[in-house]
């Protein structure tokens, strides 16, 4: 059983970065993993995936440019690195997983696991 929990969020000015981590207990390659956000009155969004097996990594055109995502393999960690945060991005980030490969930026409906969520508010 996967287990993700999210630390990293908090209160940031325009133009900040922001780190979020994802510690993934029972985590393997075979897993897809990655981060969604929700902002109130939105729905949930892909933001940024490290895919199964091949470690593609995929964003949402929103984030290109401005978010990275890495992993820790020995620490069975995922990051995201957030920079240049506009208010826009704030929102609930939620690290997710699957036991599958995905081609593209995936829905939220196909992941099986979740933490527990980490705000993240971009504010002056």
């Amino acid at each position: 059983q996967l287990q993700l929990v999210e630390s990293g969020g908090g209160l940031v000015q325009p133009g900040g970065s922001l780190r979020l981590s994802c510690a993934a207990s029972g985590f393997t390659l075979d897993y897809t993993i990655g981060w969604f956000r929700q902002a109130p009155g939105k729905e949930r969004e892909g933001v940024s995936f490290i895919n199964a097996n091949d470690g593609n990594t995929y964003y949402a055109d929103s984030v290109k440019g401005r978010f990275t995502i890495s992993r820790d393999n020995a620490k069975n960690t995922v990051y995201l690195q957030m920079n240049s945060l506009k208010p826009e991005d704030t929102a609930v980030y939620y690290c997710a997983a699957v036991l599958s490969s995905v081609s593209g930026l995936p829905k939220w409906e196909w992941f099986d696991y979740w933490g527990q969520g980490t705000q993240v508010t971009v504010s002056s």
